[in-house]
């Protein structure tokens, strides 16, 4: 990476850490994915049990292969024939990872879902969320940290999952109705009312979408 760039993203992740800080919530700073990976593990004691919602972030630093050869109780929905069952276990985890559609520079995170287990988990239930984010989706503020959820992410992730969405065959947002819209639930987090449940791991590079 070049290194004006590296300098920008140390900085620029230290103003959202302080930003996090003043919403009562932990923000961490990885140079790069191996560090975001031994930084998540020092986070996350033996034995904790441990789920997540569909956080590509979270698989790209290689933590869920780590969880899973570990000594750590992961619960991977994709293993259970009962997806239903395998979400509803996450509200009693030790944690749950995920990432973020966008965050503002000022520590808010966005978030958009379809099946709404992933929003509902970060807003309650696990006892600690632990986010791994990419440089990339930090935005300037909570308005250009919503467009980027709705017109990069959304599409993305429509078009990965194979959805007849306007948006998978546009590439923007049309505020759709369709039965296959992803963008179900939005939520934003602005503040943690409960100080150590909310970490967040920025990471000096482009990680999901």
């Amino acid at each position: 990476m070049n290194e004006n760039i590296f300098k920008r993203n140390e900085l620029l992740a230290q103003k959202v850490i302080k930003g996090l800080e003043s919403r009562n919530m932990t923000g961490y700073y990885a140079e790069n994915k191996e560090a975001a990976l031994a930084k998540a593990l020092e986070l996350i004691p033996e034995k904790s049990t441990v789920t997540m919602g569909g956080g590509m972030s979270v698989h790209e630093i290689g933590l869920v292969e780590a969880l899973q050869k570990g000594d750590y109780n992961f619960i991977d929905r994709d293993a259970y024939e009962d997806k239903r069952a395998a979400m509803l276990l996450a509200y009693d985890a030790d944690f749950f990872l995920s990432s973020a559609n966008a965050m503002t520079e000022d520590g808010i995170i966005v978030n958009i879902d379809g099946n709404s287990n992933r929003v509902s988990a970060i807003a309650q239930g696990p006892k600690k969320v632990l986010f791994i984010v990419g440089m990339n989706k930090i935005c300037n503020d909570s308005d250009s940290a919503m467009k980027r959820a709705r017109n990069v992410a959304a599409p993305i992730n429509a078009q990965r999952f194979g959805l007849s969405t306007p948006c998978s065959k546009t590439g923007a947002c049309m505020d759709c109705k369709s039965p296959d819209t992803i963008c179900c639930q939005f939520l934003i987090t602005r503040f943690s009312r409960h100080k150590d449940r909310i970490h967040v791991i920025l990471v000096n590079d482009d990680l999901g979408f």
